[in-house]
């Protein structure tokens, strides 16, 4: 690992950055990521980073007897309903950097003391996978800004914008109170809404640093203008986040596998417990008939939930 102290000009001298001057440049590179990701999630209609499942109980179809109620033992049970959910999609643009020509990155003093330009390794450990380090972690402050969440609201609370209002996964359970024994034959499948969640992307927030000193082709020491400097490591963050090959690429998935960090709410696929609420009806001298509906308590058939992932 190369670390390197990156070199500023106070009062008229050359000087190392301390690390909290390298700190505030990460935290600058993070902003620049956060308006202009790389690996970016969208809501649609088909989607590639996971297929997640509501799971709800349906009645079960009527009986019907032309001379007694049909038993309970020969009326079908509630049923289960499965809903996939595939809506997020991940598109992952590198983009081409600008390349390391021998003085293209910062300045430092090598060992001997004698200043040497950074080289891409050095780079990539002083600056771009410790930025990638703070994006793909379990929070969501602004050093995690251009990256996701998931949230039970549609509308993005401070420091989020939401990404579509196209709620990603909903869990659903039967509605036993639609179910009435006068109505049988009860339609099968009356289902209610439990809980929506919504896929946001958190936001950046501008960060004050100095900017490092470079050589330039006649190996005069300049310093980089925000601009030049901004445009750089955009690039360059750019190209970790989505295409990186010393395991600094950032991915996303949903599911139940615990690889990666969970972001925002898990995701409950809520289900009935009950086996079934026999009831009857007689609607003339031979007409009988008998149906299951759903019933019982509220139980949790699994948690899903938006991972981010460092590869």
């Amino acid at each position: 690992m190369a670390v390197r102290k990156p070199l500023f000009v106070s009062s008229g001298n050359l000087q190392e950055m301390t690390t909290a001057m390298v700190d505030e440049i990460v935290d600058g590179i993070i902003y620049q990521y956060s308006q202009d990701p790389s690996v970016v999630l969208t809501v649609g209609s088909s989607g590639n980073i996971g297929s997640i499942n509501d799971t709800r109980k349906q009645a079960g179809a009527q009986s019907t007897s032309a001379s007694s109620f049909p038993s309970e033992g020969t009326t079908a049970e509630p049923s289960t309903v499965t809903v996939a959910y595939n809506k997020v999609t991940s598109t992952a643009t590198g983009g081409t950097p600008t390349a390391d020509g021998g003085k293209t990155f910062p300045v430092y003093y090598n060992s001997s003391g004698q200043i040497q330009a950074m080289n891409l390794t050095d780079v990539k450990d002083t600056f771009l996978h410790p930025a990638i380090d703070l994006l793909q972690s379990g929070s969501t402050g602004t050093q995690q800004g251009g990256t996701y969440t998931v949230t039970t609201s549609s509308t993005a609370a401070s420091g989020f914008t939401n990404v579509s209002t196209t709620a990603i996964f909903t869990d659903t359970r039967a509605d036993t109170s639609a179910y009435a024994a006068g109505s049988i034959p009860e339609t099968q499948d009356q289902p209610t809404t439990i809980t929506n969640y919504y896929l946001h992307r958190v936001n950046g927030a501008s960060a004050s640093y100095t900017e490092p000193y470079y050589l330039d082709g006649s190996n005069n020491i300049n310093e980089f203008t925000t601009a030049n400097w901004n445009s750089l490591m955009l690039g360059w963050i750019k190209k970790t986040a989505a295409e990186s090959s010393d395991g600094y690429a950032i991915s996303y998935s949903l599911g139940t596998t615990a690889t990666g960090n969970t972001r925002g709410s898990g995701m409950g696929d809520t289900i009935l417990n009950g086996s079934g609420n026999y009831q009857t009806r007689q609607v003339n001298n031979d007409d009988y008939r008998a149906q299951e509906f759903p019933n019982g308590s509220a139980t949790t058939a699994s948690t899903y939930y938006l991972r981010i992932i460092k590869s």
